[in-house]
């Protein structure tokens, strides 16, 4: 009868004791979890006559109460023993252990999206591995463009016959744009950081992976010189108030008119040095207006809304801010090189 297994598990539970917290586990497994012994009398509980279900339910919930009941006054009295036979010793003077410290990309990457956050702009993060099709198909991309070849993506299926079915590393962050641009409608402000692929070879000013930053501002009246505007105060902000900034012409699938901006050299304050290759300027970032292609392609009417882009590299940044000169630095986890940034956030 479940009314006899019952009282003998009133019994059990009443008469339980534990050593230490394992063993007050191992009992609550053994009565209280979802295979245990309370458990399986609620299975048996369904095949209880009508009349009996009263009595029976109100038994069982008696069981479960002071199994629970039992099994915290086992756990307490379990605590207690560990605290009064901890050996640790308070007085002892505490071993030096160093503390970790954020990443230089990580501060830095920070450190921009904090600038242009406070300018309007919110966050969007997309897939690392993501299909042709919104890598560069929708970004203006041509089938025959250089950076679908082998030499420059990493491709992890490929289909000759439909390169929209391409799936791959991304080698940029602007299809975290492609993906926004699909799924939201003007005005749009975002900023995209993120890791990227490029099947380069491994060297003090290049690697095979990377941190891009991107923005993207799409909606009525966008002209060159709000993107202008931006980007000035972002190098302010970011270099210092004495920054100046210039944009040369360009060119990228995805932007017309296309530009590549430099900032005045923030070493030699634009005089010239060997960093700055003696010309007083340093290359950070390339931006330009977003291609009316682009906007059809996602889906916005590019006769109605207008936009421009930006990209650059984390890197590039963390090595005009602190002076890095090898970029396989930041992710040979060297802890020297590391806690040269405990101060730096």
């Amino acid at each position: 009868m479940i009314l006899d297994r019952i009282d003998e598990l009133l019994k059990e539970v009443s008469e339980l004791s534990a050593q230490n917290a394992e063993e007050v586990e191992k009992l609550r497994l053994k009565y209280l979890s979802k295979k245990g012994e309370i458990n399986a009398l609620m299975a048996d509980f369904r095949n209880i006559a009508a009349d009996q279900k009263k009595t029976v339910g109100m038994k069982i919930n008696e069981l479960k109460q002071t199994a629970i009941a039992k099994i915290n006054e086992l756990r307490e009295q379990a605590e207690t023993a560990d605290a009064e036979n901890d050996d640790l010793d308070l007085t002892r003077t505490p071993y030096p252990i160093r503390l970790g410290t954020r990443h230089p990309l990580t501060i830095v990457k920070n450190d921009i999206i904090n600038i242009f956050s406070r300018m309007g702009f919110t966050l969007a993060e997309g897939p690392e591995v993501d299909d042709d099709l919104h890598v560069f198909t929708k970004l203006n991309f041509a089938a025959d463009h250089p950076a679908r070849d082998m030499q420059d993506t990493f491709f992890v299926e490929m289909n000759p016959n439909d390169v929209t079915k391409n799936i791959l590393l991304r080698s940029h962050t602007s299809n975290d744009q492609s993906h926004y641009m699909e799924t939201h409608q003007p005005p749009i402000r975002v900023i995209c950081p993120g890791r990227v692929y490029r099947n380069e070879a491994i060297s003090a000013r290049a690697h095979c992976f990377f941190h891009q930053v991107e923005g993207l501002y799409v909606d009525k009246g966008v002209s060159f010189t709000d993107l202008k505007q931006v980007l000035l105060t972002f190098a302010r902000e970011m270099f210092g108030p004495d920054t100046k900034i210039r944009l040369r012409p360009s060119y990228f699938p995805f932007t017309e008119p296309s530009a590549e901006m430099d900032i005045s050299c923030n070493i030699c304050g634009g005089k010239g040095c060997g960093f700055c290759k003696h010309t007083g300027w340093v290359e950070i970032l390339g931006c330009g207006m977003v291609d009316p292609n682009v906007l059809e392609a996602c889906g916005i009417d590019s006769s109605v809304y207008s936009g421009y882009a930006f990209g650059m590299g984390v890197e590039r940044i963390t090595n005009l801010k602190y002076r890095v000169s090898d970029l396989r630095m930041f992710s040979e986890n060297d802890c020297r090189f590391l806690r040269e940034f405990e101060s730096a956030y």
